[in-house]
């Protein structure tokens, strides 16, 4: 840049442009957000490296710099200078002779120290807590100064004796230190060891090394011994390996931290925290002694750290700093797209200046946050590079506060100034350092000042060193006292502070703070006070509440105890979420069996069994054991009998504790012995433990549920079974929503929103009301916070934090919040002197809990949940509330239950014996296992435990106490799991407060905050303005219900100077409230509207916001600081609750306004309103703070702690994401850490990693995921025996009567066969029985009796498939499927065998002539190659050639010899076509025949079946079709086949010439067994049931004289077959829907391939007419299922021209030739059929009903209709008809007539005098020259207005036709 010279700018226009850009910045309030309330990282495996003289670097910290310092995430591997002499030991604390050196192990033996020697003590990085024992030389130890140690070293073993080790390497490797650097005597050589007076050997002075100071000030000795450092002890003590399942990540206190912290902390941490770079001890293990009042330095810092020395537990070195240096240095996958060569990462002196912009602007009571520091790194990379990255862009991102990068890169030598000048304005609070030399001079100079009490005022201390060219070293000490303890205490993992909890405890150093309390009371001890007041009242206090309460007015039950009306216990009952939440599920669980993933076949099992696993909690387990034995699953599922014991359902439910394994062993065995039992293992409250099991391995013996959860429900057993599908069941799912996650997002299931676009989805009687609802209620306006802050409990916690530096705050806490409770009790109790010292919250909840008793005839009471998560804390609370509680004389007015995960509820006696009133439970043995038993119970439950675990609470919870959650809090999941402890039901028949609306009550855990949004669509919410920016909507200030400007609570005294506003003594016989403050309530009414006063008291009224009753308000002058105290009114909607002032300034309301209430229970109003929640400030401002974009900030923070971000360059979490959304950003920008159970996931080779069987339910917590899964196993078990079973088709037979009663009989009932001698002698029986032609023309024959009744009414066409009636029969192992079976033996079959690569299949054109078409027929197969060996190609060429046939003489059992045919439309899912488990195995050849344009359809669903493809031209054509070229191309098959096998010596008659042709809806079939007394006699029984197709085949294959038969065919089945239809064997009919055809002897008989309807029948009288023997086996039938798509279905007959997608009536289609009429998109055969059937009665109205005389209808069958008969009649020479010579014919209908009809023919037939002809002919010349030919206009009149056509377009080639009438 031209500097004259470093550090000074060249030109002033620069400087003061800078400035100016500096200045302006900081008075900006979006230079950058706000702090997000979030977390940190450490990482794992930073090694420590020290700065040795200045500006030498040894070569293992050059080493380590290369190497990043960063990536080692394994242990590190051991430093060796030769492998190891086999069979030595390498056990840590042991020498290599297997001698321990362990101090505290060899402490009292004696030792042979040579002259010249002394012992020390070495410390190992493996055992941190031991000291090993080693003899050295003390020529080669340093004097007392730390100089004068010869270089080198001398030293022997005091374990084995081994002497004369040279090197310390050697030494180190002898004594197994175990280390990854270079081994050092300085760093490893301690202390020495000295002996006391009992001659114990112990722990000395710190050995002084040289160097060990900060060389660059040589500081004299004296300065190290100081007070800051009592004793030295060198950083590099610190073990080098992490401890798996730590949670260092917590590292940063959250914006607008409150007065106090709840993190967990290392005592004594009121002090600055240095936060270091990559160079720098652990801080996971930290001693715990030693410990000063002074202050606790924490670093964070940039580049070489220098060894600290002194005592390091003072001083907490973290990298945290310099991770997120390196984070925000690397630029993301996401931006690599815009090329990393043009955009350069942004530059670490930028990072250090916006670091410092950042501290400036922090309030004193913020905490600094890493992820706002990473937001502000992206923020300014991205505004830097916008130019670059909007070429790559075509969006532009959104603006970005302009960052300083922009005026000119920020070069080392301008840093310090620039820093210096950014913290210049911020009154001290962030002190610039500047140092030449190196870090060490700036962390001496920072210690100086700290000494010198020259840092009070500030926070942040930014040491910069300049001087290495290449790059600068930095680091900032955190000094304020604040930030330093929440940042150190938030670096404890929760093991490490329950441990340091309880190490206060134990060793009594919380008695100083006992002993403090004691000093505040005037009177003297509290207890003294106590013990005062429980000598003077004994004997005046009632003992018994109940007995004092029934003398109210109260409803008494017959035996005159008192009853509540309020108190009821809700009946199991499911609603409409969770039933909607279960079909979900259930979809979700039938898309896995419907991919084509073969992952889970639903098809192959029978039942549903299942476990749900839960966390060690016995009130959970308990809980759950409830649900399941009410929910009546396991009598659904078949699991149980009616009378099932609890042991049996405890079967079922599996606490995951050091039992679990066996269980669950069980479970693993039970699903591998039932292959056909779907197991469904649910894993509810998924998001706790999800350590890994390598953990579990690496540290088994400390505890053995560690990775529990990893090791059962991802072992291989469960991952690969199967018949095992594992379902996820979690209010916070985040940590399973990963990049490396199991479960795939598509398995993901999301609780549905309860309302879209303000309409109720689902019609519920109660609310959910959760963490969105709560934040909801915080809104400026709302009339009843529900979310609260206790400012002075919180300003008595930041006092007594500074008046006990060495506590936890945690332990601060409890003892503050406990001394609360116990003065409010005894203030309530008649010491009202002791409001003094408690708060107001706390005297509020304590004066409800003990008067809401009194309210109700029979003493319910509310539930206090007191929420304390260390349990030995808990422990002490309730040992002390208990304690107070018996010297006040309470035991029996309300109860203290300590809740812990370990034990069960434990209650008193007096009070489960009103349990027992109250729930009418007859037994005595009856104890409360759960706490929703608990309903009514006045209590105060001490809830304990670092997690909830899933317990619900009764709907009598009114107070959440939470103002004790530790600052683990500080990651979404455990902060929303808390909050989660209040989430409520509301009953939604009474109005709520605005709070409660219905527009805000979106229960969906979908939208993360959906406050602004619907406030600003309501016009109720103050100005536009207001509306228009979410940021401006001021909170209600009655959060805090004493706020600021009310009190002095904050006056910095321990107490809260409480005593000045307070009332005298509340009066005890009303229902007195406790003092509330009124904050100016905004309220969003008319402008005008004044304010009022705010209540925020116990149970909460329900308030109407519009009602009269709210005009005559009193201006509210309460800001002076006057409480007013609360008075009980009715919580009906017109009133609102009164607040008059306290005694000096009551205020008279209105008459008439408010109104006294009697006593009502508190249930009424816990029904109606959700617990008030109180939170620690600091979690508070995290939870009610939003955004820029009106995200709460608690949405922001990592979700969980066992995962990380993936980058810092990431996006912000949207706010309208929903759920699904959620989950996708998880999944792309975390990660797991090493400990998580995902984090290998990835490395286990399939490239997605998601488990095909697993599912993960999400849902608010409290809102009925319990009942929604085990609905679910409800429907889920009935779709499975729904899937096992299918609708077929049964109807009685039609037209019985009619058949007439002839003396033919096939006589021989026994006859496996037909004889074909007796069968000739059959007559045909041309009446049609099949049920589907109910509606068809009956057809006459000579035998039919003549007087029959006429047919009912025809069926409107719609009804004719609603009607038909079926039955439900359950599968056989015989049946045939759809394309939704997926089973093992299937898979070969279907085509998904690896053998077979799917769609591996070719492509065969076949033609052949056919003379009537008059032109060649082209049709196409499709053959996959694993059935290319049932045709003949041609060798050369593959041309196909023909389809082999077997020879009649066959009689292999293996394959059936007819080939099938199957026609279909419109049906590729649902055809069954899967005829493996039909044919019993049996090899078979079938072939689809399927239309062009639907062939690669049913080539996708069914890869290895044979296609025959129609040509284009039958698109449109109707089954005619298609069975006309089955049968012809069989023939020509037949043909081809009888020439190729001539040429091997096989006569042409030996081929066989039958196929099938089956119906595509056949599904299974049957034989019926009949057992006769004789041979003709009429007595006989039978019995039906399912054989495979394979048996039936085979047996009519095996028929003797089978030739002679040109048609076979079966029953159709029916549960209502009688036994005179199964009595003969064989019938002599039509036959429909599977038959098997000889197209040899049926060669000139032919299908009409125009016909859509009835051409089954058709071709049966054209094949009996040509003499040919049709036969019907009687004991064998076949069951169609229904079908509800495709078939015949598929046609639809629409208006050709318009878009009106009305239905066309059949009378629309036939018009008059030439007309106007519209013309319809039909083929015209399939209009003509529709409409004879519908309409025929026009054009034949003689014959309507008129069976004696039927209308002739020649060589054609169409259906007329039910109410008109025909009589068929064949034209061909020498076919058999029935003798028409006595009959006078109706009508005459001539069809498409060819040459055979004559004129000599028609004139055989007589006809009534006006009988119809119908003439229809393919077009109007051909209708001319048949009328012509036949010489029709002799017998017959014509008018030219009785000529008609089809409704098509001449394009389409409507059918013509002629009416005439018989003169």
């Amino acid at each position: 840049m031209g500097n004259s010279y470093a550090g000074q700018l060249k030109t002033t226009r620069f400087e003061e442009v800078l400035h100016n850009s500096i200045e302006a910045s900081l008075r900006s309030n979006n230079l950058v957000p706000r702090p997000i309330f979030s977390q940190l990282y450490l990482e794992a495996e930073q090694q420590l490296a020290a700065l040795e003289g200045g500006s030498r670097v040894d070569n293992e910290e050059e080493e380590e710099e290369g190497e990043g310092g960063l990536e080692t995430n394994g242990p590190p591997n051991p430093f060796q200078l030769h492998p190891l002499p086999e069979g030595c030991c390498t056990t840590d604390g042991f020498c290599q002779a297997g001698k321990d050196l362990r101090l505290v192990s060899i402490s009292n033996e004696p030792m042979d120290v040579p002259a010249g020697f002394l012992l020390v003590g070495a410390k190992s990085p493996s055992l941190p807590d031991h000291l090993l024992v080693c003899a050295v030389d003390k020529r080669f130890l340093p004097d007392d100064n730390g100089h004068n140690a010869l270089l080198g070293f001398s030293g022997n073993c005091v374990g084995c004796g081994k002497k004369g080790f040279c090197y310390f390497t050697e030494f180190s490797n002898h004594i197994n230190l175990k280390l990854t650097t270079q081994p050092k005597k300085q760093k490893h050589l301690k202390y020495y060891l000295v002996r006391n007076a009992q001659g114990t050997l112990t722990k000395g002075p710190l050995i002084c090394w040289k160097g060990s100071e900060f060389r660059s000030r040589q500081i004299p000795a004296s300065t190290c011994s100081s007070s800051l450092f009592p004793a030295l002890e060198s950083a590099a003590a610190f073990p080098s390996e992490p401890v798996p399942g730590t949670n260092p990540s917590i590292l940063m206190g959250a914006q607008q931290a409150g007065p106090a912290s709840d993190h967990p902390s290392l005592n004594a941490a009121m002090g600055p925290a240095v936060f270091n770079g990559k160079d720098s001890p652990k801080c996971q293990q930290l001693a715990k002694n030693n410990l000063l009042a002074l202050p606790r330095p924490s670093a964070l810092g940039h580049g070489n750290f220098p060894y600290l020395c002194g005592n390091l537990n003072d001083v907490v070195v973290s990298p945290l700093l310099y991770t997120c240096y390196q984070n925000s240095q690397s630029v993301s996958r996401a931006y690599e797209q815009y090329g990393t060569s043009a955009i350069q990462p942004i530059s670490e002196e930028m990072q250090l200046l916006l670091t410092v912009y950042y501290l400036v602007q922090l309030a004193a009571d913020q905490v600094p946050l890493m992820e706002d520091l990473e937001q502000i790194f992206l923020r300014s990379w991205r505004e830097s590079h916008l130019t670059e990255i909007r070429q790559y862009q075509q969006a532009p991102p959104q603006p970005f506060p302009p960052a300083p990068s922009a005026a000119a890169p920020v070069t080392s030598a301008q840093l310090p100034w620039l820093a210096s000048l950014a913290a210049s304005s911020c009154n001290d609070s962030v002190h610039v350092i500047e140092c030449a030399y190196s870090l060490a001079e700036g962390l001496s100079e920072m210690f100086r000042l700290l000494v010198e009490g020259k840092l009070a005022k500030t926070n942040y201390v930014v040491i910069i060193c300049a001087c290495r060219s290449a790059a600068i070293d930095s680091c900032i000490a955190v000094t304020g006292k604040y930030q330093a303890r929440i940042l150190s205490e938030s670096l404890l993992t929760p093991a490490e502070y329950q441990k340091e909890v309880n190490y206060e405890l134990v060793t009594g150093k919380v008695d100083s703070l006992g002993a403090f309390f004691s000093t505040l009371c005037p009177e003297g001890d509290i207890d003294i006070l106590l013990d005062k007041f429980h000598q003077e009242n004994q004997g005046h206090i009632s003992s018994s509440l109940t007995a004092s309460s029934v003398t109210k007015a109260a409803s008494l039950d017959v035996s005159g105890t008192p009853v509540c009306t309020s108190y009821h216990l809700e009946p199991h009952s499911i609603r409409p979420f969770q039933l909607a939440v279960a079909q979900k599920l259930l979809s979700h669980v039938c898309s896995i069996a419907d991919s084509s993933t073969q992952n889970l076949d639903l098809g192959s099992f029978e039942k549903v069994d299942f476990l749900i696993c839960i966390p060690p909690s016995e009130v959970t387990y308990q809980q759950t054991l409830f649900h399941v034995w009410h929910s009546g699953v396991l009598l659904e599922l078949g699991l149980e009998k009616e009378h099932m014991t609890k042991q049996r359902v405890e079967q079922y439910v599996l606490k995951l504790d050091a039992e679990a394994q066996t269980k669950f062993k069980a479970f693993l065995q039970n699903s591998f012995q039932n292959p056909h039992t779907l197991f469904v293992l649910i894993h509810d409250h998924a998001h706790w433990d999800l350590v890994s099991s390598t953990v579990h391995n690496l540290y088994s013996q400390s505890d053995p549920s560690v990775g529990l959860v990893d090791r059962l429900l991802n072992c291989r057993e469960v991952k690969e079974a199967p018949n095992i599908v594992t379902l996820h069941v979690t209010s916070f799912p985040y940590a399973l929503q990963t990049q490396h996650t199991l479960i795939s997002p598509y398995n993901e299931i999301h609780w549905p929103a309860s309302c879209s676009n303000g309409v109720d989805l689902y019609h519920e009687n109660k609310k959910y009301f959760g963490l969105s609802e709560f934040i909801e209620s915080t809104l400026s306006g709302h009339s009843l916070p529900l979310l609260r802050y206790d400012s002075s409990f919180e300003a008595m916690v930041t006092a007594l934090g500074k008046r006990f530096p060495r506590l936890h705050s945690a332990v601060i806490r409890t003892f503050v919040l406990v001394q609360h409770y116990a003065a409010a009790l005894m203030a309530v109790s008649g010491l009202p002197q002791m409001k003094n010292y408690t708060s107001v919250e706390t005297l509020e909840i304590t004066q409800n809990l003990l008067n809401s008793p009194k309210q109700c005839p029979c003493g319910h009471g509310l539930m206090v949940l007191l929420r304390v998560p260390c349990s030995p804390l808990a422990a002490v609370a309730y040992e002390r509330l208990a304690h107070v509680r018996a010297r006040l004389a309470l035991e029996e007015h309300f109860e203290i239950i300590l809740g812990s995960p370990s034990s069960g509820v434990t209650v008193g006696k007096h009070f489960v014996k009103q349990l027992r009133m109250w729930q009418k439970i007859e037994d005595v043995e009856w104890r409360p296992q759960t706490y929703l038993e608990l309903e009514g119970l006045p209590c105060i439950l001490i809830f304990s435990g670092m997690d909830p675990h899933g317990e619900s609470l009764p709907r009598s919870l009114r107070y959440c106490d939470l103002r004790l959650i530790n600052s683990s809090c500080l990651v979404r999941t455990a902060l929303e799991q808390e909050l989660g402890l209040a989430a409520y039901f509301v009953s939604n028949e009474v109005p709520l407060e605005k709070g409660a609306r219905n527009e805000a009550l979106e229960s969906d855990a979908e939208k993360l905050s959906s406050t602004d949004n619907e406030d600003e669509e309501l016009g109720t919410e103050g100005s536009t303005s207001e509306k228009r920016s979410p940021m401006k909507r001021e909170r209600s200030r009655s959060h805090d219900s004493a706020s600021s400007s009310l009190s002095s609570k904050a006056s910095g005294s321990a107490l809260g100077g409480e005593s000045s506003a307070q009332p005298t003594a509340l009066p005890q016989g009303e229902h007195a409230r406790s003092p509330q403050p009124c904050g100016p309530a905004e309220e969003g009414g008319a402008p005008g509207e004044k304010q009022r006063p705010r209540a925020s008291q116990g149970p909460p009224l329900a308030i109407s916001r519009h009602s009269p009753g709210l005009t005559p308000q009193p201006d509210c002058g309460l800001r002076t600081g006057q409480r007013s105290v609360q008075v009980s009114v009715t919580s009906s909607c017109s009133q609102l609750s009164s607040s008059s002032g306290s005694s000096s300034s009551s205020v008279a309301p209105a008459a008439g306004t408010w109104v006294l209430q009697a006593s009502q229970c508190s249930l009424t109003k816990a029904c109606r309103q959700p617990p008030i929640v109180f939170l620690p400030k600091l979690v508070y401002d995290m939870v009610v703070s939003t955004d820029s974009s009106g995200l709460p900030k608690a949405a922001s923070l990592l979700p969980s702690p066992s995962v990380m971000w993936a980058s810092s360059f990431r996006p912000l979490l949207s706010k309208t994401m929903t759920s699904t959304e959620q989950s996708l950003y998880y999944r792309q920008w975390t990660v797991p850490r090493p400990s998580h159970m995902d984090y290998g996931n990835r490395a286990e080779g399939r490239v997605d990693g998601f488990h095909p069987r697993r599912l993960l339910l999400s849902g608010p917590p409290q809102i009925g995921k319990t009942g929604a899964y085990l609905q679910f196993l409800s429907v889920l078990s009935r779709m499975l025996v729904r899937l096992t079973e299918v609708d077929v088709y049964d109807e009685e037979e039609i037209n019985i009567n009619l058949r007439e009663e002839s003396d033919w009989h096939y006589l021989q009932l026994s006859d496996p066969w037909p004889d074909l001698e007796l069968f000739k002698k059959l007559p045909f029986d041309y009446i049609i029985h099949d049920p589907k032609y109910e509606d068809a023309s009956l057809i006459c024959s000579h035998y039919q009796s003549i007087k029959s009744e006429d047919r009912g009414m025809s069926r409107k066409p719609e009804d004719l498939y609603v009607r038909r009636q079926t039955a439900r029969m359950r599968l056989s192992k015989y049946a045939a499927y759809n394309t939704y079976h997926h089973c093992e033996q299937c898979h070969q079959y279907m085509g998904f065998h690896p053998r077979y690569q799917l769609y591996e299949s070719t492509l065969h054109a076949f033609a052949f002539s056919y003379s009537m078409l008059g032109e060649e027929i082209q049709l196409h197969f499709i053959i996959p190659k694993s059935k290319e060996h049932h045709f003949v190609f041609s060798q050369p060429g593959g041309q196909l050639e023909s389809m082999r046939l077997p020879l009649v003489t066959d009689k292999s059992h293996e394959y059936i010899k007819s080939p099938t045919f199957t026609p279909t439309t419109g049906r590729h899912e649902h055809g069954l076509f899967n005829l493996y488990h039909a044919m019993d195995g049996a090899s078979h050849l079938h072939v689809l025949v399927v239309k062009e344009y639907e062939m690669a359809i049913y080539k996708k669903y069914w890869p290895n079946h044979i296609m025959l493809v129609l040509p284009s031209i039958f698109n449109s054509a109707g089954v005619g079709a298609a069975h006309f070229l089955i049968k012809e191309l069989s023939y020509h098959n037949l043909e081809l086949e009888r020439n190729r096998q001539e040429e091997l010596g096989i006569k042409p008659q030996d081929i066989w010439p039958f196929i099938v042709i089956s119906d595509d809806s056949c599904v299974m079939w049957n034989v019926v067994d009949v057992n006769s007394a004789g041979e003709r006699s009429r007595e006989f029984s039978w019995s039906e049931r399912n054989v495979s197709l394979k048996h039936i085949m085979q047996h009519i294959e095996a028929a003797p004289n089978i030739m002679h038969y040109a048609l076979l065919g079966l029953r159709k089945w029916s549960s209502k077959t009688r036994a005179g239809e199964v009595r003969e064997p064989f019938s002599r009919c039509h036959v429909h829907n599977f038959i098997i055809l000889n197209v040899d002897l049926t060669q000139n008989v032919q299908y009409n391939q125009n016909r859509f309807l009835c051409d089954d029948v058709d071709f049966n009288l054209r094949v009996h007419s040509a003499g040919l023997l049709l036969c019907r086996f009687n004991r064998f039938s076949v069951m169609k299922k229904q079908i509800v798509v495709g078939g015949h279905r598929s046609f639809h007959i629409t208006s050709k021209v318009s878009d009106n997608s009305a239905a066309v009536v059949p009378a629309q289609y036939i018009c008059a030739p030439d007309s106007k009429h519209t013309f319809l998109a039909a083929p015209a055969q399939l209009l003509l059929e529709k409409f004879l059937q519908h309409h025929s009665h026009l054009f034949f109205p003689l014959s309507l009903k008129n069976r004696d005389h039927p209308v002739l209808s020649v060589d054609c069958y169409l259906n007329l209709g039910s109410q008109i008969s025909v009589c068929y009649v064949s034209s061909r020479p020498h076919s058999l008809n029935i003798s028409c010579s006595d009959l006078l014919f109706s009508g005459l209908l001539l069809y498409l007539c060819d040459s055979f009809v004559g004129a000599s023919f028609l004139k055989k037939f007589h006809f009534l005098k006006g009988a119809t002809l119908c003439v229809i002919c393919q077009d109007r010349s051909s209708l001319r020259q048949t009328v012509v030919r036949l010489e029709l206009e002799d017998e017959w009149q014509f008018r030219l207005r009785d000529e008609f056509q089809t409704a098509n377009a001449r394009e389409d080639r409507p059918l013509f036709f002629l009416t005439g009438r018989h003169i």
